[in-house]
């Protein structure tokens, strides 16, 4: 009968194979240890992807190769661009791909040292995304960009960094063009707050935005053994990228196929995921992989960054058990 348990055979378990080892575990804090997450980290599952990724991230940069980080508003809007800026510097970034919103809180940061409205106190009565200086500002910047043969992201850096803004330290946009970085936005029309302003011109929008699609096609086509982050854009960076990797594929025939990427976001994403993390590196074979780190900006991007900072300037001589990450 089932419930005749004497009847039950078990097996010793040593026949057992398992999953976890007590090897992986995070180390055992003694006196000494230093209390540093990115050195507690059990060297299972994401624990284990995280430094994988930071890596194949750090060899990218060794071996001269981009490292493209993609980023939507809220990065901005989570207090992390003096990281990015400082990231930049260093000659740890090559390529800034960002969304339109990005756009928005990274001219408000540099203009007022603030960002981030309360939409839902400012729509009903119509006044939710209509201020002056921000429409007026940026599509000022956009337009004389366009007109100049810039693209969006250059055109905005631009603006920033020769304008006397009180706070352009901060910018991630004006500190990849005083440093000859691409940086480019890529925008949906009606998507953003300054395409309700009455100086937004659509024709010249379309030209900056467009000549910002070939630049990136431009990094992608050099993207064979780099690695690339898609950092907090659910649907307009991830789209952008996959038809830029078409495009890039159908001319060059296949290639580039073996990079890595990395999707970092708070809630998991179908098409950042799928179009990011799956689908462009699964004809790369054992050299490509793509992985997904779920969690809160301003908690897993300062980790990336302490991890990148330590396998690139240190040498990533830390405990082997860890992957490499530096103590």
């Amino acid at each position: 009968m089932p419930h005749d348990l004497s009847r039950v055979q078990t097996r010793p378990l040593s026949e057992r194979a398992n999953k976890v080892r007590l090897a992986e575990f995070s180390p055992a804090p003694d006196a000494t240890s230093r209390l540093d997450p990115l050195l507690l980290l059990p060297d299972i599952l994401v624990g284990r992807d995280f430094p994988a990724y930071v890596r194949a991230v750090a060899g990218a940069r060794r071996a001269g190769r981009p490292f493209v980080l993609m980023m939507g508003g809220h990065v901005v809007k989570t207090g992390l661009s003096r990281l990015i800026v400082d990231l930049m510097r260093r000659g740890h970034v090559s390529h800034i791909a960002a969304n339109g919103a990005v756009s928005i809180h990274d001219f408000e940061i540099a203009l007022i040292g603030e960002t981030s409205e309360d939409v839902g106190a400012y729509l009903p009565d119509g006044r939710f995304g209509n201020w002056e200086e921000t429409g007026a500002g940026l599509n000022a910047a956009v337009n004389r960009g366009a007109a100049d043969g810039l693209g969006y992201g250059a055109a905005v850096g631009r603006a920033i960094a020769e304008g006397g803004l009180p706070h352009a330290d901060a910018s991630i946009l004006a500190e990849a063009w005083r440093l000859g970085i691409p940086a480019t936005v890529h925008v949906a029309f009606g998507n953003d707050i300054i395409h309700q302003h009455p100086t937004w011109d659509p024709a010249a929008m379309g030209a900056a935005t467009g000549r910002d699609f070939d630049r990136l096609k431009q990094t992608v086509a050099d993207l064979e053994g780099g690695a690339l982050m898609n950092l907090g854009s659910a649907v307009v960076l991830p789209e952008t990228f996959l038809k830029a990797l078409s495009v890039v594929r159908n001319v060059l025939g296949g290639v580039p196929s073996s990079f890595t990427t990395g999707v970092f976001d708070m809630v998991a994403q179908y098409r950042s995921a799928v179009n990011v993390a799956q689908r462009p590196t699964a004809s790369g074979g054992a050299s490509a992989r793509g992985y997904v780190f779920t969690g809160h900006h301003e908690i897993l991007f300062p980790l990336f960054y302490c991890a990148l900072r330590r396998e690139l300037e240190d040498g990533g001589d830390g405990p082997a058990k860890h992957g490499g990450i530096a103590a």
